[in-house]
């Protein structure tokens, strides 16, 4: 029961981890590889599945979020914005690679959202970063703690 319980803490703190909250999947999932107690696909499978949920809502947040964008409070200024929305067409689609980088990672997948990024192109491509990133994470921690 209580792996369960883990597995579902991995879950929550890997989708909070790829909003704009401060968490960091890796200290869990360092710490669960450690123990040796999980299974290492299932670790894989659940960090990947709760970091791509949060980068989706990052995504939906940036569809919305341009209805805010005329609003003194507004956290991004309009240079900024357009900013970002030049370096990102600059690089195209093929920036959201980065989506598991710490720091550019959410803006990114924030950023797709604004630029109306198809969808199923942005969720192919934030999936494909963020699976690579824990295999080769879990891959480093199995090789460290054995």
């Amino acid at each position: 029961m209580l792996l369960i319980f883990s597995y579902i803490n991995l879950i929550i703190i890997s989708f909070l981890a790829a909003t704009i909250l401060p968490f960091s999947s890796e200290i869990l999932l360092s710490a669960m590889v450690a123990t040796d107690n999980y299974n290492l696909i299932l670790l894989l499978i659940f960090a990947s599945l709760g970091n791509i949920s949060g980068s989706i809502i990052n995504f939906i947040l940036g569809k919305k979020i341009l209805i805010l964008k005329d609003k003194k409070w507004f956290p991004v200024s309009p240079t900024q914005l357009s900013r970002s929305q030049f370096i990102f067409n600059k690089y195209g689609v093929w920036s959201i690679l980065l989506a598991w980088v710490p720091i550019i990672g959410d803006p990114i997948t924030i950023l797709s959202g604004t630029l109306n990024v198809n969808f199923f192109k942005f969720l192919l491509l934030v999936s494909i970063s963020k699976i690579s990133r824990y295999i080769f994470l879990i891959y480093i921690l199995q090789y460290l703690y054995s």
